[in-house]
């Protein structure tokens, strides 16, 4: 089942990020963005400066190679970049991954991604590849492209869907475990009882709907 994702980074983790050193007050995101591991050439806007030669603000930046000023209307700005693949970061992890961006805003706080998956394996596995690579994201979403959510979906917080989809992955409910609260957590940024709670507390919600549904059907 289709799912999307969003995730939030720090802002000197994405490449672009030093430009809030010059620009703190900027926003900057992307138009588009196509995954593809020969070239990715998206077009973003940067809004909140009335910087004259916008051009020259964003030379330099790591995991970029050029960049080209395209238009401008009042005080946002239309720029093309080609990105330098080679980079380690979260563009990388995306072409890498073949996981769609479907939007990207940055700030001198934040991040914001929001990515669409064929199913929550692809969201699964763009989130280990992040931590594998020791690149801090934080899932902040995750919702199934359904026309109506389940009532379990519904009962499930975010943290809760994040830590039993990571359980999950990870062989948390295999016999013998391949995984430890303690690595569950490590990989959350959580202490192993904060995972335990989230765990508990998503399996009580599943286990009540589902058992709430087969009362219904007796």
């Amino acid at each position: 089942m289709a799912t999307e994702a969003t995730f939030a980074v720090p802002s000197d983790q994405f490449p672009l990020g030093t430009v809030f050193n010059q620009l703190p007050n900027v926003t900057v995101e992307l138009e588009r963005l196509i995954p593809a591991r020969d070239v990715v050439i998206p077009y973003f806007w940067v809004r909140g400066t009335e910087v004259t030669d916008i051009e020259s603000t964003f030379t330099e930046h790591p995991g970029v190679k050029e960049i080209l000023f395209v238009d401008s209307v009042e005080d946002e700005y239309l720029l093309r970049v080609e990105w330098a693949l080679d980079h380690d970061d979260v563009l990388t992890i995306l072409t890498e991954t073949e996981v769609p961006l479907i939007r990207a805003i940055g700030t001198n706080q934040q991040w914001t991604f929001e990515i669409r998956g064929d199913d929550r394996t692809d969201v699964a596995n763009f989130q280990r590849r992040c931590r594998e690579l020791d690149i801090p994201i934080t899932l902040t979403e995750l919702n199934a492209l359904t026309p109506v959510e389940t009532e379990t979906e519904a009962a499930l917080t975010d943290t809760q869907q994040e830590a039993l989809i990571l359980a999950y992955e990870r062989g948390y409910f295999e016999s013998p475990r391949q995984v430890t609260l303690e690595e569950l957590g490590e990989e959350l940024g959580i202490s192993q009882q904060a995972v335990g709670s989230r765990l508990r507390g998503g399996i009580n919600h599943v286990l009540g709907s589902t058992l709430s549904a087969v009362a219904d059907r007796s």
